[in-house]
């Protein structure tokens, strides 16, 4: 989590009082949580109960399942975050928490990120390749592949099973942070390490966290933006408000929290040394809950937005969330693009 970027719980004891703006963040930070972990643990248990159990397993209820899991499994530990929050940051879940629910949080946070973008490629080669898509499109395939945004969100979250523990200061206060007091025999030494480290992890992680995902969604949906209006056979205006939504929910959620965070990577250094721009740990709370508030809107997006609102509204949820990620079983043709086409037009669909 970008809020345990601050090494200060093992620098610093003095107590500064809090300003009303700042518990007034703090308390709306809350809100939005306890509001995230509602929607979010109903909603994606939904899409998993659907995609998981109702459905035939298919390349997109697989991509469903997988991002629902990554949501649900996140929505879990806003519980602990919230508690944290509450105590002014302090953690009183132990050492073996402490590293499995940040370890947990990232996973899924940036595993979700990863998989949005599996998603957008996969849905980008249905429609310019259809016959390809047609004949090796397969299940077997998509779980192999699938692992690929796992393993890459495990790769990002190394420095929190390495550096992340509990640490307490002289008060007794125990808190969640980053730790680097075995990897230099000085303050100056450790400090030198905890800027590098955490410089190296908020660059990379901003370039291959959500820069990278970000450009191939985009990519990936203005080629499929491109080639249904080229195409002009299916009805154009529903899967471009589908992609529009999409495109939009992700970047607005995440792309404040990742600025912020970006910000303080590069001022690190001013931060800690000299006490400038502490306007960024304030800023961490709002952006933060937008960020997080992002795993509950998956499952509306997939009800409300592929189908007419009210529609959707007379079928049962459970009914509509199967129609939303269905596929079309349309027979596979090795001669000809046109049985290919109804595929491609139920995966745009059901977006």
């Amino acid at each position: 989590m970008e809020g345990n970027i601050s090494i200060s719980a093992t620098e610093s004891n003095e107590f500064v009082p809090e300003s009303t703006v700042l518990t007034a963040l703090r308390m709306t930070h809350l809100v939005v949580l306890g509001v995230t972990f509602v929607l979010g643990i109903l909603g994606n248990a939904l899409v998993i109960w659907v995609a998981g159990f109702r459905m035939a397993r298919t390349v997109t209820t697989l991509c469903y399942l997988n991002l629902a899991l990554a949501d649900f499994s996140f929505t879990c530990t806003l519980p602990f975050l919230m508690v944290s929050t509450v105590m002014n940051e302090k953690w009183p879940f132990g050492w073996f928490l402490c590293k499995l629910i940040n370890t947990v949080v990232d996973i899924n946070l940036f595993g979700s990120v990863f998989l949005i973008a599996f998603i957008a490629l996969d849905r980008c080669i249905c429609v310019l390749h259809p016959v390809w898509a047609q004949n090796h499109r397969t299940v077997s395939l998509a779980r192999k592949v699938i692992i690929v945004p796992w393993i890459l969100a495990l790769v990002l979250t190394s420095q929190i099973l390495i550096f992340m523990t509990t640490v307490s200061d002289e008060g007794g206060n125990t808190y969640c942070t980053f730790n680097f007091a075995a990897w230099g025999d000085t303050p100056t030494e450790r400090l030198k390490v905890a800027i590098s480290m955490l410089t190296a992890r908020g660059i990379i992680r901003f370039v291959i966290g959500f820069t990278m995902p970000m450009s191939i969604v985009v990519i990936c949906y203005g080629l499929i933006a491109a080639k249904i209006r080229k195409q002009g056979t299916i009805d154009t205006s529903r899967p471009l408000r589908v992609l529009t939504a999409v495109v939009a929910s992700f970047f607005i959620c995440w792309f404040p929290f990742q600025l912020v965070a970006l910000l303080s990577t590069v001022w690190l250094r001013e931060m800690l040394l000299q006490g400038k721009y502490q306007i960024l740990d304030v800023l961490i709370y709002p952006t933060s809950a937008l960020a997080f508030f992002n795993s509950c809107l998956n499952p509306m997006l997939y009800v409300f937005v592929g189908r007419d609102f009210r529609k959707r509204l007379i079928h049962s949820l459970p009914a509509s969330l199967e129609k939303a990620l269905s596929e079309d079983s349309a027979p596979t043709s090795h001669t000809t693009t046109k049985p290919a086409l109804p595929s491609t037009e139920a995966e745009l669909q059901a977006m």
